[in-house]
């Protein structure tokens, strides 16, 4: 439930007032039903919930929703036969209050029912919370759309603006969660009453927690020094509060009655490791490599998962897409390569500066990159450069990812190496070292190539594919564009190819065209990095071009089709004519 708070002051204002979202202990609560509607039988299901007790008011001869006529003669709500009366506000309510209703709800609405605002001035004048239906400017007492799993409640509030847009909203967050979350929160409820009067009720005044409105406060991480008074009385309920902060909630719904134990046999040690003579040893230093995928968080390895959860320090590329950052945990700090036109050699060389600065501080570095570390991500570069920086192959761990090389035709319905049509596939470049265009491939009607870092100089790839150029005609190094006299066997222009953007991610977009046509796709439907070039039969193998259309534009991921992984049926691909 959420109740309006009209707060002013001297020196502040709040240009756009909000509902002050509280949970409200209801039980033995007198709440008044107006109406006899299907809204009127599920706001009784909602008080009785609640613990609270409904009394439907309404004229004897009304017509009865049959939930709420159901609940009547089940003795679970009782029926005021008879029309609303000021004085129902005054009689009807506990006696330890003074017989005042505890709440009124007005199911009718503000157009059908001419005492509703009526009822709602009566109600704000004597301090009763009054909900009206679809009149927000009546309500002194809004609903939440609420999601409950055992003890933990989620409550969604558009303040008025559209209630399907709350429950839609609160099903996307409600999805979200991992499944026995709620009997986690009881399970770690209990330890907290266990730890506090195991510890004589002190620890929580010691570690300074606050209610669920404010989240962490000053004392949260708060030095606790070795032997100090409060260090053995605080250890378990700070290490509580941060497993309750910092683990990831798959990993705190998974916790089992083993695991509390666990946490009462262990906590003594937690944060030291004892050497033989009882001191504490210096942590050694460790580098891992991995691959974030194309895009979809469900689409990195475990082991990669794994080390986000697990790193000191993580080290990203520009391209990690924010799904994937946003599972790293808040306590983890993040540093984004600065790469951009000109620097990205610059940028390279401060990310490998600080992944050694790091290593030699003890700490656990994650470099984070996109798809594969091995497949154009300079993965062997920084593990040759960690090396011949005193990084030994036993503290240096490289993790694979799925590459958007192989991944992304497969997202696009494109398969590499279907029979009959494509027997090989080729990956290639698209872009060489500093900016120069590498060799082209030379044609061969059964291979698939995939061109990554290629769309930014889409026109002078086709060039080079579909053209011997003579010296001076190409982007960069002439022999780079096939002009050293080998003559190799060119692409046709009609040969079908593919446009790949943003793989996996909600944006996901395909444009299908040809060699002649895909300079001109790109530039009138615009860049959407990162993105790869597919070429080759292979691409028609699932979808025919039509005749008369020079590309097809297909917006949006299907998703992965395993549980609740995708992306929802209606962002399904939509095609359109260019």
């Amino acid at each position: 439930m959420a109740t309006t708070a009209n707060t002013t002051s001297s020196n502040t204002t709040i240009p756009t007032p909000t509902s002050l979202l509280v949970g409200l202990n209801c039980r033995g609560s007198i709440h008044l039903i107006i109406g006899t509607n299907p809204l009127a039988s599920s706001r009784c299901a909602q008080s009785l919930a609640a613990g609270a007790l409904p009394i439907l008011i309404a004229p004897a001869e009304a017509e009865l929703h049959y939930a709420l006529q159901r609940r009547i003669d089940d003795g679970e709500v009782k029926w005021e036969r008879k029309h609303f009366e000021d004085e129902d506000l005054f009689r009807l309510g506990r006696e330890e209050v003074g017989n005042v209703v505890d709440a009124v709800f007005v199911t009718t609405g503000p157009h059908h029912h001419p005492q509703s605002e009526h009822i709602s001035t009566l109600c704000r004048r004597n301090r009763i919370p009054v909900n009206v239906v679809d009149a927000p400017h009546l309500c002194t007492l809004t609903l939440l759309s609420t999601y409950t799993d055992g003890p933990l409640q989620i409550g969604v509030t558009t303040n008025g603006r559209g209630c399907k847009l709350a429950s839609r909203i609160r099903r996307e967050v409600a999805a979200s969660l991992p499944v026995n979350l709620g009997a986690a929160c009881a399970r770690l409820g209990e330890v907290r009453r266990r730890v506090q009067e195991e510890d004589a009720n002190q620890a929580s005044h010691q570690v300074g927690e606050l209610d669920d409105a404010t989240g962490q406060g000053a004392q949260f991480n708060k030095l606790v020094v070795e032997g100090g008074e409060d260090e053995l009385r605080t250890r378990r309920m700070r290490w509580l509060s941060q497993v309750c902060e910092y683990w990831p909630l798959s990993r705190l719904a998974s916790v089992g009655d083993a695991d509390v134990e666990e946490l009462f046999q262990s906590y003594p040690g937690v944060g030291r490791k004892e050497g033989p003579g009882g001191g504490a040893v210096a942590r050694t230093g460790r580098v891992v490599l991995a691959g974030s995928g194309p895009g979809h968080p469900d689409l990195l390895t475990q082991a990669t998962h794994k080390a986000i959860q697990s790193a000191d320090l993580i080290l990203a590329d520009k391209l990690v897409p924010s799904g994937v950052l946003d599972l790293i945990p808040r306590r983890t700090p993040v540093t984004i390569a600065r790469k951009f036109p000109g620097n990205a050699d610059l940028a390279q060389q401060e990310l490998l500066d600080s992944a050694l600065d790091a290593y030699r501080q003890g700490k656990t570095v994650l470099r984070l990159k996109q798809g594969d570390p091995f497949i154009y991500g300079r993965g062997g570069e920084e593990v040759a450069f960690l090396r011949a920086n005193g990084v030994p192959d036993d503290r240096l761990v490289v993790l694979p990812g799925i590459t958007s090389a192989l991944s992304a035709p497969l997202f696009a319905d494109i398969p590499c190496t279907q029979r009959d049509v494509a027997d090989q596939v080729l990956i290639c470049t698209g872009t060489g070292k500093k900016g120069k265009p590498p060799s082209p491939p030379e044609f061969v009607p059964s291979r698939t190539v995939v061109f990554l870092m290629a769309l930014h100089r889409i026109v002078g790839l086709v060039r080079e594919l579909t053209s011997h150029l003579e010296e001076g005609q190409g982007e960069g190094d002439p022999a780079a564009a096939g002009t050293t006299g080998t003559k190799r066997t060119l692409y046709p222009l009609e040969t079908p190819c593919a446009v790949i953007e943003r793989a996996s991610c909600p944006d996901q977009r395909v444009i299908r065209t040809t060699l002649r046509h895909v300079a001109e796709a790109i530039e009138a439907e615009g860049s959407r990095p990162p993105g790869l070039l597919v070429v080759g039969p292979a691409c028609e193998a699932l979808h025919k071009s039509e005749r008369g259309r020079a590309w097809a534009v297909e917006e949006g991921f299907r998703g992965l089709d395993v549980g609740d992984l995708g992306v929802a049926a209606e962002q399904l691909l939509a095609v359109r004519e260019s």
